[in-house]
């Protein structure tokens, strides 16, 4: 396994940074090991919603999950608010750091991440290829 480790400023999206991490590393099969840090906005997708839900307060980063090579990423966050609310949901472009984000990514040499549609669920799902 090798590992990277990463630091987002203020006002960079989560997101985006990440893709373009994984497309400029070549990242073929990226996961997140772990990750703090604030928001302050969130754009995200809750469970069995169509339409996003954008979020317009501080955050704090509790929980950080996914998959995420140069093919595709899928991640899903968890966010604590003020009074210590947590809510998550499926990470979308849009959450834009507010102090910091300190992610730590592995990757596998055993494995390619792959995104393909799936037709019985109409999503670009995870299709794992051995190296």
């Amino acid at each position: 396994m090798k590992i990277f480790a990463i630091r987002l400023k203020p006002n960079q999206d989560l997101k985006d940074n990440l893709r373009n991490f994984a497309k400029q590393n070549h990242l073929q099969s990226g996961f997140i090991l772990t990750a703090v840090g604030s928001l302050k906005q969130a754009t995200l997708r809750f469970a069995n919603q169509d339409n996003s839900q954008l979020l317009t307060e501080k955050f704090e980063i509790v929980s950080l999950v996914g998959t995420l090579s140069l093919h595709g990423i899928h991640l899903h966050i968890s966010l604590s608010d003020k009074n210590g609310k947590t809510i998550g949901g499926h990470l979308l472009d849009g959450c834009l750091i507010s102090t910091t984000a300190e992610i730590v990514i592995g990757t596998s040499q055993d494995f390619i991440f792959m995104r393909t549609l799936d037709a019985e669920t109409g999503y670009q799902e995870l299709e794992i290829k051995h190296t």
